[in-house]
């Protein structure tokens, strides 16, 4: 593993343009739960009336607004949660000048909390929330603040939504379409802590076309084949090596 180790520090060292896509992975060693491993959101459908998936839906939104909520507060947002070393180690590469783009499917805001800049949200973020009437925009503590079931507006009486993509919700086509020239642009790609089957999101590594593909992750994925550079590993003991 040490050798696998030194070869990214050599790709990474040896020049060029890094872009780093990640998925939820990246924050679980920040104590985030992931969604589809054993201890997974999705893990917890005994637990409740309904499966997460259909909670975390547009339409469940919309029907049962304060069940949306209850499950949201209680199981998506962990606001003691920190950056951890793949995110400071992110942040220091953008820093460097080494890395263009973060291209995350996180909706956390840890890499921004870590310091990085660039960083292009496939599937939103908890830390923006907007009134569904007037637009009215509300941080994720301003939310976390409001009385009632429902967050409300105090503009016009509206609905607050997190700006966050539910299932039968499309991803923002310019994010997308920025995050897929970013890719394209790179001389190196590091994946890490994603399994690379959830699409379109996953689809994105298609558009890279260099030979140094670097995937970091704990579990196979459908691009291991392509990759100059696999190594299953936690990301951010892999990551924070780098400044070792």
């Amino acid at each position: 593993m040490e050798d696998r180790y030194n070869e990214l520090k050599q790709l990474v060292d040896g020049g060029g343009t890094i872009v780093f896509f990640g998925g939820a992975g990246v924050s679980t060693e920040s104590h985030i739960p992931d969604f589809r491993s054993a201890t997974g959101l999705y893990q917890m459908e005994n637990q409740q009336a309904y499966p997460p998936e259909r909670i975390l839906s547009h339409s469940f939104f919309m029907e049962h607004t304060a069940q949306f909520y209850d499950f949201y507060r209680s199981k998506m947002i962990y606001r003691d949660a920190k950056p951890n070393p793949a995110h400071l180690a992110l942040a220091r590469l953008e820093q460097e000048g080494r890395l263009s783009a973060v291209v995350t499917q996180n909706i956390d805001g840890l890499h921004q909390a870590a310091g990085s800049r660039r960083v292009l949200e496939l599937h939103g973020s908890v830390q923006r929330n907007y009134c569904m009437d007037c637009k009215a925009f509300y941080s994720l503590e301003d939310v976390l603040e409001m009385s009632g079931e429902i967050p409300v507006c105090s503009k016009c009486g509206g609905t607050i939504k997190p700006d966050v993509v539910l299932y039968e919700e499309m991803l923002d086509m310019d994010v997308l379409e920025e995050a897929a020239n970013a890719i394209a642009a790179a001389d190196i790609l590091i994946v890490g802590g994603t399994s690379l089957t959830v699409n379109p999101a996953a689809g994105l590594v298609r558009y890279y076309p260099g030979n140094k593909l670097v995937l970091i992750n704990q579990s196979e994925t459908p691009y291991d084949s392509r990759a100059r550079l696999l190594i299953k590993d936690r990301i951010g003991a892999v990551l924070g090596s780098l400044f070792n």
